[in-house]
Parts: structure tokens; sequence; C-alpha cells
């Protein structure tokens, strides 16, 4: 059965302090505005309005936790990097986001959403920075695939590929499309495997 499939809404908060206890390994999904993260949310899950799918970049201001069959939780965090946004709730944002990403125990893994057309921005690399820190593992998704020729994906993932290099065995990158319903079992192969680390890793202490 699909890893995602069936993921209900939990809850919705405006500060980590506002989530529930650490108790199941939580998976995070981050992503600059617009960079189609909610539809990936949405695809993954086969649900067509689990997460608010909106034109209107910046609409997710909040944390928002759907809870998965077997216990873990995926995270939608707040998009970043829309610049109409006003200033002070940017920086809320971002402290927001951070807090979480480097302090919850329980987050087990990062999905770092990225338009396939636009990948590692300069937010993106920041974002990359919060989490690598953690040495948690970090996989990208370059969504809208569907928009670009297949030469112009192997050209993009070879070079994104090859832009995260340093980072190793922990950030991997595949690409991703809604429209198309392709890259969703590979994606639920890495996650599965760093959920089924989690437990190793549990049932070990």
């Amino acid at each position: 059965m699909s890893l995602f499939r069936h993921a209900t809404f939990e809850i919705s908060v405006a500060q980590p302090n506002g989530l529930p206890p650490p108790a199941g390994p939580e998976i995070a999904f981050a992503g600059r505005s617009n960079s189609g993260k909610s539809s990936a949310i949405n695809t993954l899950v086969g649900h067509t309005r689990l997460a608010f799918v909106s034109k209107t970049p910046g609409r997710t201001q909040l944390i928002n936790v759907f809870r998965m069959r077997n216990g873990a939780a995926l995270v939608d965090l707040p998009g970043y990097g829309y610049a109409q946004v006003p200033l002070a709730v940017r920086l809320q944002w971002q402290g927001l986001l951070e807090h979480y990403l480097t302090r919850r125990s329980n987050l087990v893994g990062l999905v770092l959403i990225m338009d396939a057309r636009r990948p590692l921005t300069e937010l993106d690399w920041k974002m990359i920075g919060w989490f690598g820190s953690t040495g948690r593992p970090i996989h990208c998704l370059l969504t809208k695939s569907d928009k670009l020729t297949r030469q112009e994906q192997t050209r993009t993932l070879k070079e994104t590929r090859a832009a995260l290099a340093d980072f190793g065995g922990q950030i991997t990158v595949q690409m991703f499309s809604s429209l198309k319903k392709t890259g969703m079992e590979e994606t639920e192969k890495v996650v599965g495997n760093w959920l089924r680390g989690d437990e190793e890793t549990e049932s070990a202490g």
C-alpha cells in the first residue's frame, strides 16, 4: 500500500510550540512559494485538497501536520521567499522554519521542493544550510518536470546533483511531476527508508 495514501489532517499551528508532542517520526516538506509544494503533497497522498493549493504565492502561513496510517507525520511548512509578503511576516516565517528544522527531535528528514526550471535559489541554499547541519537526510523534488523536455530534465538533474555533490549521500535529487503523477514511487522509497532507519534506531536504543 502507498506510504502516504490516506494521510489525514491533524492540526495547523502558527508556532513550533503548538505542535503535537514529538511522538512518531516526522517528515518535513519545505519549498519556495509557488514551487508546487502543496500539489506535490496532494499527489503523494492521493487527495486533491488535503494541502491547500493557491495560485497566490505565500498563502500557506502555518505549519500543517498530516498523520499517516503508520503513525508518522507529514509536516507541511510555510512556503518561503515570496517578496510581496511584509518583511516582518517573512522574518517570522524564517524564524519559524529555522526553529522547527533545527530543534524538532523527531524530525527524520526533509523533502525540499524546488521548481525544476529554477532549482537551488539563494533561499533554497539557506534551507539546505539550516537542515544540512543536523546531519539528517534531504531529498529534493524537482517539481513541474513536465514543463521541461526529456533532455532538459536530464541536464537539470545532472547539474543539480553536481551542485550538491559536497553533501555526499545526505542529499538526494529526483524529478517529480504532480500533473503527470511521475516520481511518486521514488519519493516513497526514499522516505520509507528514512522511516525504517528511524525504527531501527529506536529498537537499537
